[in-house]
């Protein structure tokens, strides 16, 4: 007799993504992992995700207010009834066995805390440049970091309910970096893994702005913890990629060299300019490997864009974290009970 399997519970915390849930839901669907239950959890949307959930036949818990993804997903966790949690974000399409690979991933090594997925590079409705150019970076620098990890992708993972009681819920205080601080609080007691075995299709940014402004708050708001930890995160942000930033800068500050010693200084912000560019010369051969050149370009274009941004963000986050106690201690606190099921 075959044994019992244990009962998952896909957990879908939703704000304002009608655009990709179908798609979201269709795919849990489709998993060829079973026993299994759903739920979506809408953190307040103002757009027909709950209409459009609940016409798929999924159960929908309601947060009284938009308290961000850790509210939506603490809120999931005290709901459910399964074994094992595997938390999706609502604008990923999951591959059909991710389930099955995350609960048997689970299984094999007791010592796994955390099973995470890693995004295709094909964005999940291609719409603008802006989502292929996230969904080609974003792959990359998760595929880059395969393996054992310090840092939670919290877009796609499995986790047991009882790693989860035991580490605590996400600190619903957070936005931006609750995936860091849970990661950071879960990898001091259990491995957490990132693996490409687990995968799906995620949607992206569409708007250069929003892109900018996410990355900005999520620079800014990694320092206090950072600044504590002493390190980086083990996987994502390298101490490489981090020099690419700060070459990336240079290279703008040193602009307006050649007008003050002459056309032969014009090697000073070129030469910082390549130096950005070889702190990840992985993931351009890889982005010029599968596009043509001219779009190749493109990326690169937005990722010094991007790299200023990241760096400017960390410098708010220093002087923030000079000036303000309250801003030094935004992780300390423990995070706070999650919400009783239902609301």
């Amino acid at each position: 007799m075959e044994p019992l399997r244990p009962l998952v519970t896909v957990i879908v915390p939703n704000y304002n993504h009608a655009r990709f849930l179908p798609l979201c839901l269709q795919a849990i669907k489709e998993q060829t992992y079973s026993p299994m239950e759903i739920v979506v959890v809408d953190d307040h949307s103002t757009d027909e995700s709950v209409r459009i959930a609940e016409s798929m036949g999924v159960n929908v818990i309601r947060t009284p207010a938009n308290g961000g993804a850790a509210v939506a997903r603490n809120t999931g966790a005290a709901w459910a009834s399964g074994d094992i949690l595997f938390f999706v974000d609502s604008d990923v399409a999951l591959a059909p066995d991710a389930v099955a690979v995350g609960v048997a991933l689970l299984e094999k090594d007791p010592n796994l805390g955390a099973a995470c997925g890693i995004e295709d590079p094909e964005p999940l409705i291609r719409s603008t440049r802006v989502e292929d150019y996230r969904a080609l970076q974003h792959h990359y620098w998760s595929i880059a970091s395969e393996g054992e990890v310090s840092f939670l992708w919290s877009a796609m993972f499995a986790i047991r309910a009882a790693v989860f009681a035991e580490v605590g819920p996400f600190n619903p205080r957070l936005r931006h970096t609750e995936e860091v601080d849970y990661g950071h609080r879960l990898s001091r007691r259990h491995t957490v893994l990132i693996t490409s075995a687990i995968h799906g299709r995620m949607g992206h940014d569409r708007e250069l702005g929003t892109l900018l402004r996410k990355l900005f708050h999520r620079g800014r708001l990694r320092v206090p913890l950072y600044a504590r930890r002493r390190r980086f995160a083990q996987g994502y942000e390298t101490a490489s990629r981090a020099w690419g930033s700060v070459a990336a800068l240079l290279a703008v500050a040193a602009l307006p060299v050649p007008l003050v010693f002459g056309p032969v200084a014009a090697a000073v912000p070129a030469l910082l300019l390549a130096a950005s560019l070889a702190c990840d010369a992985g993931m351009y051969r890889f982005v010029f490997s599968r596009r043509c050149p001219l779009f190749g370009v493109f990326f690169a274009g937005v990722h010094f864009l991007v790299n200023l941004v990241i760096i400017a963000g960390v410098a708010a986050g220093a002087a923030q974290w000079f000036l303000s106690g309250r801003f030094r201690g935004i992780y300390d606190a423990a995070a706070p009970a999650a919400l009783p099921a239902g609301g």
